[in-house]
């Protein structure tokens, strides 16, 4: 895995999953800005979702990773952001489909609905595929919808 800077965000519901992923991305070297949450407090997803999504819609980070119940609301949330393209995904080939196909810069994951290993493969999956770029000029289509 090469080196990356990546910053993670999560509600309660994520949290314990982020933490695990947060480890798992320092053991393979890689810079990692934890935004919260922390602990199994209620909190709102929209919060931390915009932390995360603003680092990678300024550029300060390339990629980001999110993590709330179910992740849809916080791939809801990171999507209001300009060029950024969260997926939410649910499993190893949607994942990979996720870098390949979709140049996602934030992966979202539901932390009710993952076990951590497997969460764990669909990142890696993600952070190790490339972006196949005859799939551009949808890329470019999407970022002229956004500017409307």
């Amino acid at each position: 895995m090469a080196i990356r800077c990546i910053a993670l965000g999560a509600d309660h519901a994520g949290a314990p999953l982020k933490d695990y992923l947060r480890e798992k991305l320092t053991e393979a070297g890689c810079e990692v800005r934890d935004l919260g949450a922390d602990g199994s407090q209620r909190v709102d997803y929209p919060v931390y979702g915009t932390r995360v999504a603003s680092m990678v819609s300024t550029g300060e980070v390339e990629q980001g990773i999110l993590v709330c119940g179910t992740g849809i609301g916080m791939s809801i949330v990171a999507n209001k952001f300009e060029g950024v393209r969260a997926a939410l995904v649910h499993d190893p080939f949607t994942a990979q489909m996720a870098r390949e196909h979709n140049n996602a810069n934030i992966l979202v994951l539901g932390g009710r609905l993952m076990a951590r290993e497997y969460a764990w493969e669909c990142v890696r999956l993600w952070f190790e595929g490339s972006f196949e770029q005859r799939h551009q000029s949808r890329l470019d289509q999407i970022a002229a919808i956004e500017k409307h």
